[in-house]
């Protein structure tokens, strides 16, 4: 090699090398794209810019409240409005009955962004979401998943409040003792993806044709289900698929329970939960399959080194806003400011959050409200988007009346009980004794998270 030749690639080592040193964005850029050409450089590359139209069904006990963090941080950096409740629903749109635009707060029309807790309805999201927006969701194990189900729903689901000293091996021992199709929040107690997706919870489970079209139709309608359990993979996915850097997917696990709040479950525990939720576990195993074959695809090197620079940057962010050191999870009675307080669903669970410290913005560099906004629990960030954006409502628009809604999508002929149907809840045509009730026999109690 000549001497010049060896003097541009000492150069061109020596360069890379001092910005792979450097904290930010151009780190993670170069590194990423130096081992992976698919990944997408800093937008000031002019390539495809990012997408800024998403509707993530926010399913229960699944980190969903993580990803609407992250969503809703986007929205406020890039100015846009995010779908928030009707002060009637909470902090939710009227879970668990079908969504509505009616449901929707009117300062929050048109919105770009789509979040909340609802029971997903196609056809009534597409009268006010753009039509470019993409569909995303989140699946997790359903074992792990019950058992949270159950000890975070233990005093409301009346499933569950009825089982002797509150034990979920005594529920599964004979859940048809307990279970009522019909009855307020029996949601939470069979096959709760299956009915947060639009479907019909009690749905035979042997029914294969049913099965294999209510998969079909969540693989037409949503670009990307995440899985709970490979929470950073399906974040890799998310960025590529919306286009985002990876600042924008940075986070900090919100809505745990302390140890002492989980039910420690034996070696055959999770296989009869399997069998009671039989739908979501044929939904979660196929979309799991699903999640590996697009990480396969992007390349496992490359998912890798992404995950670890994720994990890099996120520590980075996390202890800036702490003072140098990585969080420390409290009880709620500990947190001194009551914004970072997590709601507790009863006295039985409890839910751990974060405290800042005082001098945090001194000691990290980072401003306080970009810390403040990364562990402010789901209520409290609800609402303070609402307050915010309802401000920017009136200012542009005093005398304005909402904007009008689009059509509601052409209905299609398809046999009663497709699962399509269940997209377009009119259609539906429930089997007898299955149709869940709880819409009309009274709401959630208020402030529940998930």
């Amino acid at each position: 090699m000549s001497q010049k030749k060896f003097f541009l690639v000492l150069l061109v080592i020596s360069s890379v090398s001092l910005l792979l040193h450097h904290s930010g964005h151009i780190s993670w850029t170069i590194k990423a794209f130096l081992g992976c050409p698919s990944l997408r450089p800093h937008p000031s590359s002019g390539l495809k810019p990012k997408h800024m139209s998403i509707a993530f069904l926010k399913t229960h006990k699944t980190a969903s409240t993580t990803v609407q963090n992250i969503l809703f941080r986007f929205a406020e950096r890039n100015n846009l409005t995010v779908a928030l409740p009707i002060q009637a629903c909470d902090h939710q749109f009227c879970y668990p009955r079908p969504f509505s635009t009616r449901f929707v707060h009117p300062h929050t029309i048109p919105p770009r962004i789509i979040t909340s807790h609802m029971r997903f309805n196609r056809s009534e999201l597409c009268r006010i979401l753009p039509s470019d927006t993409v569909y995303v969701t989140i699946l997790r194990e359903p074992a792990a998943m019950f058992e949270s189900l159950f000890s975070y729903y233990n005093q409301y689901c009346l499933s569950f409040k009825r089982v002797p000293n509150g034990s979920l091996e005594t529920f599964l021992d004979a859940p048809w003792r307990y279970y009522r199709p019909g009855e307020k929040d029996s949601m939470y107690a069979h096959n709760t993806l299956t009915f947060d997706l639009g479907g019909e919870k009690d749905h035979l489970p042997t029914d294969t044709a049913y099965v294999r079209g209510l998969i079909k139709e969540v693989e037409q309608v949503f670009s990307l289900v995440m899985i709970a359990e490979y929470f950073d993979e399906s974040l890799v996915l998310l960025r590529h698929l919306l286009s985002w850097d990876l600042e924008d997917v940075l986070y900090v696990k919100l809505n745990m329970r302390t140890p002492s709040s989980r039910h420690s479950m034996s070696a055959a525990l999770p296989a009869r939960i399997r069998a009671w939720n039989s739908l979501d576990a044929q939904l979660y195993d196929h979309f799991n399959a699903s999640l590996w074959r697009q990480l396969a695809a992007l390349g496992p090197g490359c998912v890798g080194r992404e995950v670890r620079l994720l994990r890099r940057a996120r520590d980075r962010l996390v202890r800036s806003c702490f003072g140098g050191r990585l969080p420390q999870l409290r009880p709620a009675a500990q947190i001194r400011n009551k914004e970072l307080r997590p709601w507790q669903p009863s006295a039985q669970v409890d839910i751990v959050g974060y405290d800042l410290p005082p001098n945090a913005s001194r000691l990290g560099g980072m401003s306080q409200d970009v810390c403040l906004k990364l562990i402010m629990p789901e209520v409290q960030y609800s609402r303070r988007l609402l307050r915010a954006q309802s401000l920017r409502y009136r200012k542009n628009y005093p005398m304005r009346a909402p904007p009008p809604l689009r059509p509601a999508l052409a209905r299609h002929r398809l046999p009663a009980g497709s699962f399509r149907d269940s997209l377009n809840p009119a259609l539906t045509q429930r089997p007898a004794g299955a149709q869940n009730r709880a819409g009309r026999a009274g709401r959630f109690p208020r402030r529940q998270l998930s």
